[in-house]
């Protein structure tokens, strides 16, 4: 029996297309504005590929570093694959270019989902307060037209929107209204919740919109998610690698402790005996000051630093109303905040819990707390990285939904 395929709209580094992959869909195309996010997508594929032929040893030997990407590439990826990543924008007249691209991958074949969440940027809370038009006038606003000439086109069985929760206020809500009175128009009924992913059993307090639309008259129902109520801490994904400082750029190492329960359950460590990308920053002495600050009023108080709190000499504005909570530490203890694309600019909403490791977190860090699992391996550098695992849907929470929806169709 064949799988059950689907497309991937605005893609990034593709969170939620990994966790429909491991769910048992088959990817047809993924369509990413970010070059690097492309390059990352197709490493991912690439891996899932060798991964059914059983030789995920030769992936390893390019994410442990012992070949270079373009060997990897030049052996290893082939034009069908590489094709299936379309490094396009939506919108215009590139979607004519984007729909013969997606026709000849297809070679035919009904499109049975589509998944994707346009950029957030617009509908957020921060978005909106930074912009001095509260982002009325900015065009990403009105993206979900571009989704849906998708859902005309293909005509799948069900489609996945995701996206925040700004989304049900901006505009005092007629951006969402609008938006799913135009989705029925064009055929499809839906209905949304907002999901918790801690919920999934992502270690992570992220709220997101799930809207799942479905053909009129299919049968189809909105699917009921069952709540993981065992408690896990970030001290579980945290405690196996290894220390380090600032700077330091341990790209292949290998792990300081046993796995743990939480690690082995959901599969973040997946049998190999090396980690990639436990990369930290750079700091000056500034910040490194801050940060010990903020992580000793964390760990012995439970509070937060707050910018009028600290020393007159380590401040470096005057205002101390906007923007006040910029320094926080991840709760070593509990679930970590909401992770954000911003850990790309400066980590200091990401403070690594210990003053023995006065830092913001690295890469492989970040990518747990998304629930990434350890061997996927991001394109582009540092920043990059960052910025695509800010940006992703947990993977974790990503499989749960599509297998929800695969037990129905």
């Amino acid at each position: 029996m064949e799988k059950l395929n689907f497309i991937d709209l605005f893609s990034g580094a593709g969170g939620l297309s990994e966790g429909f992959i491991k769910a048992g869909f088959k990817p047809i195309a993924h369509v990413e504005i970010d070059k690097k996010a492309c390059d990352t997508l197709e490493t991912r594929l690439i891996y899932h590929k060798l991964n059914s032929e059983n030789k995920t040893e030769k992936y390893y030997d390019y994410i442990s570093e012992k070949i270079t990407r373009e060997e990897f590439i030049k052996t290893f990826s082939n034009s069908e694959l590489s094709n299936s990543v379309i490094n396009i924008p939506i919108g215009g007249k590139n979607n004519k270019i984007i729909f013969d691209k997606i026709d000849t991958l297809a070679k035919g074949k009904q499109i049975d989902l589509i998944i994707g969440g346009p950029p957030c940027q617009a509908y957020s809370l921060v978005g909106r307060s930074r912009d001095k038009d509260g982002m009325k006038n900015d065009p990403r606003n009105f993206l979900y037209k571009e989704y849906a000439k998708f859902l005309k086109k293909y005509e799948p069985k069900v489609f996945v929107f995701e996206n925040v929760m700004g989304l049900i206020t901006a505009e005092k809500g007629s951006y969402f209204k609008n938006m799913q009175a135009y989705f029925k128009r064009i055929g499809y009924e839906l209905d949304y919740t907002v999901q918790k992913s801690e919920h999934f059993g992502v270690l992570q307090k992220r709220r997101r919109i799930i809207l799942i639309g479905w053909q009129k008259g299919s049968g189809f129902k909105y699917p009921e998610f069952e709540k993981l109520d065992e408690k896990f801490t970030i001290r579980q994904i945290l405690s196996d690698l290894k220390k380090l400082k600032p700077g330091d750029q341990k790209n292949v190492t290998k792990y300081a402790k046993p796995i743990t329960t939480y690690l082995e359950r959901f599969e973040l460590r997946n049998g190999v005996d090396f980690v990639t990308q436990h990369i930290a920053r750079p700091h000056n002495e500034r910040d490194l000051n801050i940060y010990k600050i903020a992580i000793n009023k964390w760990l012995k108080k439970s509070e937060r630093l707050k910018y009028p709190d600290l020393p007159t000499e380590l401040k470096t504005h005057k205002n101390e109303k906007s923007f006040v909570d910029r320094y926080k530490v991840v709760d070593i203890n509990g679930l970590s905040h909401t992770m954000v694309a911003h850990i790309a600019k400066d980590g200091h909403h990401y403070i690594y819990p210990d003053n023995k490791q006065i830092r913001s977190i690295s890469v492989r860090e970040a990518a747990r707390i998304q629930s990434f699992p350890d061997d996927f391996f991001f394109e582009g550098g540092r920043s990059a990285a960052f910025r695509q695992i800010g940006n992703a849907v947990p993977p974790l929470m990503a499989k749960e939904i599509a297998i929800k929806i695969k037990k129905q169709l």
